[in-house]
């Protein structure tokens, strides 16, 4: 095992998920979050993006039309998380979300960022969340992060302008 550190820079590019509907995912994605289709194929497969990349999320029902969720207990994707680049953006997502009646599992302020979790139509966890600036980051004496998980105030995240 290599102790040489990954190539900064490096980061995840897009994620695929399986998905039981295709037309009920991009309900989601598209209709509530705000991506747009990039390319599509049927109803077996979509490619998705913000601002026009060839895709952030891929869709697809190649081996889960009609399925089900995973259980509990079983292992797999916990959460996608979703990177907005402000506060703004992140307010917008939240007024998207609940204008559509999706429920909240909740709201976290880590220091390092403010993070919406919630579910996609299949019961994926999607996180939606900002960064604060680096410099903004909590750390310890030894320079070290110094992360926590504090109740995010809803109500100041709503009160941002609009985007």
């Amino acid at each position: 095992m290599s102790n040489i550190p990954i190539i900064a820079g490096t980061r995840i590019g897009h994620v695929h998920l399986k998905v039981a509907d295709l037309d009920r995912a991009l309900g989601f994605y598209c209709g509530v979050l705000g991506f747009e289709v990039m390319q599509r194929h049927g109803d077996q497969a979509a490619f998705i993006s913000a601002g026009g990349y060839h895709h952030h999320i891929g869709l697809n029902t190649w081996e889960s039309k009609g399925g089900h969720p995973p259980a509990p207990g079983t292992t797999g994707l916990f959460h996608t998380a979703i990177l907005y680049p402000s506060r703004i953006a992140l307010a917008d997502a939240l007024h998207r979300v609940l204008q559509a009646g999706i429920q909240l599992d909740g709201a976290s302020d880590h220091g390092v960022s403010e993070a919406l979790y919630l579910r996609d139509p299949d019961q994926n966890g999607v996180e939606l969340y900002r960064d604060r600036p680096q410099q903004e980051w909590p750390c310890k004496p030894d320079g070290s992060l110094a992360m926590f998980t504090r109740k995010l105030d809803l109500d100041d995240l709503m009160r941002e302008p609009k985007a």
